[in-house]
C-alpha cells in the first residue's frame, strides 16, 4: 500500500509543479491572445483539481505499475508518454477539430507537452515507489 501510495505522490506532485511552471510562465499569456474572452476571470479549481485527482491515478495504473513490475522506469516514462500523447491529443484534436479559435500552433504544443508531462510525472511516480516504497 505504501508503494502505491508513493508513486501517487510522485505522479502528483510532480504533475502539479511541471503543469503550473508550463501554464504560469509560458503558456498563460499563449492562452490569453488565443482565447481572450472566452477564458474564465479566474479558473474553476474543482474541476482542475478532480482532473489532476484522475489523470494522476491513470498514469500510475497505466504507466508506473507496469514500469514497477518490469523494474524498469523506461517502461513508465514510455507507457506515461504514451498517455499523455492520446490523452491531450483527444482533446485538443477535439478542439482544434470544431472550435474556430482554437489555432494549430496550441494544439501541437498542448500535445507535446502532455507527451511530455505524462512520461516525466511516471517517472518520478516510478523513483518516488521504486526509492522509498
Amino acid at each position: 500500500m505504501q508503494q502505491w501510495l508513493l508513486a501517487y505522490s510522485g505522479t502528483l506532485l510532480s504533475m502539479l509543479a511541471l503543469d503550473a511552471l508550463w501554464i504560469g510562465l509560458y503558456m498563460a499569456p499563449a492562452y490569453k491572445n488565443t482565447l481572450g474572452d472566452l477564458m474564465l476571470s479566474q479558473p474553476r479549481i474543482a474541476s482542475a483539481v478532480l482532473f489532476y485527482l484522475l489523470f494522476a491515478a491513470g498514469t500510475v495504473f497505466l504507466a508506473v505499475a507496469p514500469g514497477l513490475r518490469a523494474l524498469s522506469w523506461q517502461t513508465a516514462a514510455l507507457n506515461g508518454a504514451v498517455l499523455g500523447l492520446i490523452a491531450y491529443a483527444t482533446y485538443d484534436l477535439t478542439n482544434y477539430s470544431i472550435l474556430k479559435v482554437w489555432p494549430l500552433g496550441l494544439t501541437l504544443a498542448d500535445i507535446a507537452w502532455g507527451t511530455l508531462l505524462s512520461g516525466a510525472a511516471a517517472t518520478a511516480g516510478w523513483f518516488a515507489a521504486n526509492r522509498w516504497g
